[in-house]
């Protein structure tokens, strides 16, 4: 990094759940399963889902607060919003409109929304690094948040079991010491595959013209293709995360991965050679939250003393598009 370019600070990190909890028990109410048949494929015991109005938006300005609090920022101070998710409620006004809105910041600070599914946070940190480098803005905050339970099939055994709902948030600044906490920061996709997951927002043609097949409802996902493409690619790209880095596996105290599936987060382990104290999951209780999926991880693993501060961690997703990233990061005293 050059010596112009301004360096990151994570200030603070905050998460948000919904009430409800739904176990893998309460779903043989809806099909043929079982508490076994679902833990066994995807180390998932229960989720998270949204009830009656609540909804993404809601746990956004949450975890949003939550972070802000961490951080010791007012939300007077903050000069850009960037929201990441897999299918906001409205695709407009966007969530970090509404965000905005509910914080009652008065000053007309911009607000976006990105879509980069699971990958959603590392995109946005990924942008708001450009962003405090160049000058440009100097206290960002990043809201990942998803209401998946209303975006799944629910006769789809396959997709729906995987998806919960949760939001986390991050607060970066300006680094006031001259370090950096974003060590390394990469994305990629890969459009060629990107029918492996979809989720397809319809409307109808004016009446005036010819219409056209209107595709199903849900999230639609090629469960295997997933994760033949996620086993193949992401231990190798962590690797060498670290390696372009010019680190070591060792280096890093924590590998904080996008909770999708046990069996992927454990292959990305064993290629490290990391013990289970090195590794956040948190999937058993939450499942695939999506966007929120890494920030939650974050937030609730330092919250809970399991992840300890002034140390490094990789985190790492991916997601529709296909798209994926990771992050080194370094996790500062007093973010959470």
């Amino acid at each position: 990094m050059g010596n112009n370019l301004i360096p990151l600070k994570i200030a603070g990190v905050g998460y948000s759940l919904p009430d409800t909890v739904i176990t893998n028990d309460d779903l043989t109410k809806l099909y043929d399963t079982s508490d076994e048949w679902i833990y066994t494929r995807t180390g998932i015991k229960e989720r998270r889902v949204v009830s009656g109005e609540q909804n993404a938006v809601d746990l956004g300005f949450e975890a949003a607060k939550n972070a802000l609090e961490k951080a010791n920022i007012k939300p007077e101070q903050i000069d850009l919003i960037i929201a990441a998710s897999s299918a906001p409620p409205d695709l407009y006004p966007a969530i970090a409109c509404h965000i905005q809105a509910r914080l009652g910041i008065s000053s007309q600070v911009p607000a976006f929304d990105i879509t980069a599914a699971c990958t959603g946070l590392i995109y946005a940190l990924s942008i708001a690094k450009a962003y405090i480098a160049s000058g440009m803005y100097k206290t960002i905050l990043l809201v990942a948040t998803d209401n998946n339970s209303r975006l799944v099939n629910w006769e789809d055994r396959a997709t729906s079991i995987l998806f919960g709902d949760a939001a986390g948030a991050m607060v970066v600044t300006a680094s006031d010491d001259g370090v950096d906490d974003v060590i390394a920061i990469d994305i990629k996709s890969d459009g060629s595959i990107g029918d492996l997951i979809e989720l397809s927002f319809d409307g109808k043609n004016c009446p005036l013209v010819e219409q056209y097949e209107p595709k199903p409802k849900g999230i639609r996902m090629n469960g295997k293709g997933v994760y033949a493409f996620v086993a193949k690619i992401l231990p190798h790209y962590v690797e060498n995360l670290i390696t372009n880095a010019g680190m070591k596996a060792e280096d890093i105290d924590y590998l904080i991965p996008h909770q999708a599936n046990i069996r992927i987060i454990q292959a990305v382990q064993e290629r490290l050679g990391y013990s289970d104290d090195k590794v956040v999951t948190n999937i058993k209780y939450y499942g695939n939250t999506s966007a929120a999926s890494i920030p939650l991880a974050l937030a609730e693993s330092v919250e809970k003393g399991k992840v300890k501060l002034g140390t490094t961690a990789v985190l790492c997703g991916f997601g529709a598009g296909m798209t994926w990233g990771g992050a080194i990061v370094r996790l500062r005293e007093g973010i959470c």
